[in-house]
């Protein structure tokens, strides 16, 4: 980015680099009057380098933005949307969603940039928040409907119990009595992070990384290797420090789980690695800042049959499984205004929990 004297159209389109989406301001003949922090971080390129230049060079079919821009030019459309590459400096290629506009000043064009990458992430994203929301009242409302009668068959079984004379009867009736009590505790782990509070207090992210490793450690201490990518300048922020702990955890212990053919070849590895990101939108907000904490496994990966479901209640890769972990997890890190993310192919599944920072 450019620094000293800032210039007339940079004061006049200053509110563009609030956007997390890349920003141009063009010319008729297609030269850049001004371009937006987000666009100087995605080309790569500063915006005293874009500013005059042909904007069309800037994409892999500069034809196609001249010829759109020419339409605006006569009129043809107001506005106009097409999909296109931009060309970074290191020569990759960037996906985009391109929406021309005119501006409310003669001469001038707005064009606006979404990544398509960020496009599909943030439908996905909006999706599994809507999803989250049903999901938590369906369960209130199943756990509240099984509580009751779980409650009347186990007492039944007690009194039924103090009956019958015959000892297998007696097996019997405690089978009901286990059996009820165990459904009890499902019920009470589906219910918990509604009925805990939220405690908020500072929070120092690789405070939590570390407890949480020393927690999988302890029951993976042999075969089980745990890399730090540590990023100090993260700052400390607002939030329940044990709910994020647990929500770690809970993603970290099914990670150990499924390095179980790795363990025993000898070269099972998780990586706690944390970051900051910049300009970044989720769950519909735009943040400054925000916290990466990604826990990395060399695993098989989520099967494929699972892969858009795993955040539900009851979903489990694992035989055995409840299928609650990643459910609260989400749950606890929503609580944050966070969210998760998954990326798995075989050999490399990466979860990725999204913060906004201050």
């Amino acid at each position: 980015m450019a620094f000293g004297k800032t210039s007339a159209p940079a004061r006049r389109f200053q509110a563009f680099d609030l956007l997390a989406t890349l920003i141009a301001v063009v010319k008729t003949d297609g030269s850049v009057l001004f371009a937006n922090a987000a666009l100087e971080d995605a080309l790569g390129t500063s915006r005293r380098t874009l500013e005059g230049s042909q904007f069309g060079a800037c994409f892999n079919e500069p034809n196609v933005l001249r010829t759109a821009i020419e339409g605006a030019r006569v009129n043809d459309f107001a506005t106009l949307r097409y999909e296109a590459f931009l060309r970074r400096v290191n020569h990759e290629l960037l996906p985009v969603l391109v929406t021309l506009a005119q501006s409310d000043k003669a001469g001038e064009l707005i064009v606006e940039m979404s990544a398509l990458e960020q496009q599909v992430r943030q439908d996905r994203e909006e999706r599994l928040l809507d999803q989250a929301k049903a999901n938590k009242e369906l369960i209130r409302n199943l756990a509240h409907e099984i509580k009751n009668p779980l409650g009347g068959i186990r007492g039944a079984a007690q009194l039924l119990q103090m009956e019958v004379q015959a000892r297998d009867l007696v097996e019997y009736t405690q089978v009901i009595i286990h059996e009820a009590d165990r459904l009890q505790t499902l019920v009470d782990r589906l219910l918990a992070p509604h009925r805990k509070p939220h405690v908020v207090g500072d929070v120092n992210i690789h405070e939590v990384c570390e407890r949480v490793r020393s927690v999988i450690l302890a029951e993976f201490p042999r075969d089980l290797h745990i890399e730090r990518d540590f990023d100090p300048s993260i700052p400390e922020f607002r939030g329940d420090r044990e709910q994020l702990i647990q929500a770690t955890l809970n993603i970290a212990h099914n990670a150990a789980q499924a390095l179980a053919e790795r363990r025993a070849a000898g070269d099972a590895q998780i990586t706690f690695k944390t970051r900051v990101a910049r300009q970044v939108i989720f769950n519909k907000q735009w943040y400054r800042l925000a916290l990466e904490l990604h826990v990395i496994d060399n695993g098989p990966g989520v099967p494929d049959a699972i892969k858009d479901r795993i955040f539900l209640p009851l979903v489990s890769g694992r035989e055995g499984g409840t299928g609650l972990g990643l459910t609260l997890a989400q749950t606890f890190v929503q609580q944050h205004h966070g969210v998760i993310e998954c990326d798995s192919v075989p050999g490399r599944t990466d979860f990725k929990i999204l913060i906004p920072l201050p």
